[in-house]
């Protein structure tokens, strides 16, 4: 069995431009057979996007992202094939939700304070149902003109270190393995090139079934070094485009950050394995 798999892709449920059924179609167009996406602290939109790869021949895995935090690092961990309607866990990513939007009005409150005429509701204009993040601030402040790019806000003002920063909810990573395992799914390290190779030593040893080895951010190099760290820890191999679409101007990356469906399957062995 061959084909061309992203695992790595948001949709207008959290901090995307395009819905579900969008992005299953644009994924047709470009090739792909297998998809997942992986929107933050969302499963709200892997429904319609499951019932719309059926109708037109892509398979699309259950996917989320969540962020837990090691010391002061904050570390995005991706999950794949939990229980999509797994009501314990749709407990968790509600809780998370609500934390994101107490977080985005502590964000609201700093932003007042260095004179920006911006409310939460502005925010929840741009985000609607969505999940609430930075990203959908970034687009609100740009909305109001309050910035002359999307970028300003992360490097000025929301980033990390900036003077409205705020961080999210605490969660370990040894939780979000757990949380993830408990309702069937494989936990994987998102994007290490941003990681020091301390941290990812330290999450492999708190037991992530693998690591994302191909990503836009990964040099020919770093993909080499995370499939050789893969080998040596008997880890699962994951990839894709992070693809956000609108303002994040990452189009020319779907389609072109892929890896093998050999990778899926043995993310399937594993899962047979795990429940013997």
């Amino acid at each position: 069995m061959s084909g061309t798999v992203d695992l790595h892709m948001h949709t207008s449920h959290s901090d995307g431009f395009f819905s579900p059924v969008e992005i299953v179609r644009l994924a047709k167009e470009k090739g792909l057979d297998t998809i997942s996406i992986t929107d933050h602290d969302s499963l709200n939109g892997f429904k319609d996007a499951f019932e719309e790869g059926e109708k037109i021949g892509v398979e699309v895995i259950p996917g989320l992202e969540i962020s837990s935090d090691l010391g002061d690092r904050e570390v995005h961990i991706l999950a794949y094939f939990m229980e999509p309607d797994n009501e314990e866990l749709e407990r968790y990513l509600q809780f998370f939700r609500e934390e994101r939007y107490k977080r985005a009005v502590r964000i609201v409150k700093k932003l007042k304070n260095l004179g920006f005429d911006i409310s939460i509701d502005d925010i929840m204009a741009v985000a609607k149902t969505s999940a609430v993040g930075r990203p959908h601030i970034a687009q609100a402040m740009l909305q109001k003109g309050l910035i002359n790019s999307y970028y300003e806000a992360f490097n000025k003002y929301i980033g990390n270190g900036c003077p409205a920063h705020e961080k999210k909810v605490h969660l370990s990573p040894q939780s979000a393995f757990k949380i993830i395992n408990d309702v069937g799914g494989l936990s994987f390290i998102a994007h290490p090139g941003y990681m020091p190779e301390v941290l990812i030593k330290e999450l492999i040893e708190e037991g992530v079934d693998g690591i994302e080895v191909i990503h836009p951010s990964h040099s020919p190099q770093q993909v080499k070094y995370y499939r050789g760290i893969a080998s040596e820890f008997f880890l699962l191999q994951s990839g894709g485009s992070d693809f956000h679409g609108g303002k994040r101007e990452d189009e020319k990356n779907f389609g072109k950050f892929t890896v093998e469906i050999s990778e899926v399957d043995a993310m399937r062995r594993r899962l047979l394995k795990n429940s013997d």
